[in-house]
């Protein structure tokens, strides 16, 4: 390959890990304003803090996304080896932890049961089916 190419995946990788701290680090301090907001609105602390955390939660997933992508580049463009393979694959394992249990601390619930309509609820929800009027719920 022609030397320009790698430095511009190094350049392309950095600017994605840039982009994924500057995700974190802005929505954090958007939440923090979000929620000093509320609060000054008037709001109780308790629906605030919960805000607070799933924005942050938000934030951090998203940033996640981001960090893990600049990972992917540098292991299959940049640094091709088995070492930086095995480094890839137990990041990827983390963020999915961490993925799975931010979601579960932001949504409140699992992430398979996130269509389910709520007991005794009204109306159809998107995992309801209705034929001939009639509410089918599986």
């Amino acid at each position: 390959m022609d030397d320009w190419f790698p430095q511009a995946l190094k350049l392309t990788t950095r600017a994605i890990e840039v982009g994924g701290i500057a995700i974190i680090v802005l929505g954090t301090l958007g939440a923090t304003l979000a929620v000093l907001w509320q609060l000054l609105q008037g709001r109780g602390l308790d629906d605030v803090f919960g805000l607070y955390r799933s924005n942050i939660g938000r934030a951090i997933l998203l940033g996640l996304e981001f960090l893990v992508a600049a990972d992917i580049i540098n292991t299959v463009a940049i640094e091709p080896s088995l070492e930086s393979l095995l480094i890839l694959g137990g990041i990827v394992l983390i963020r999915t932890f961490l993925s799975f249990s931010l979601e579960v601390e932001i949504e409140g619930r699992w992430p398979w049961k996130r269509h389910r309509p709520e007991p005794g609820g009204k109306g159809r929800g998107p995992g309801d089916l209705a034929v001939d009027g009639a509410d089918f719920r599986p």
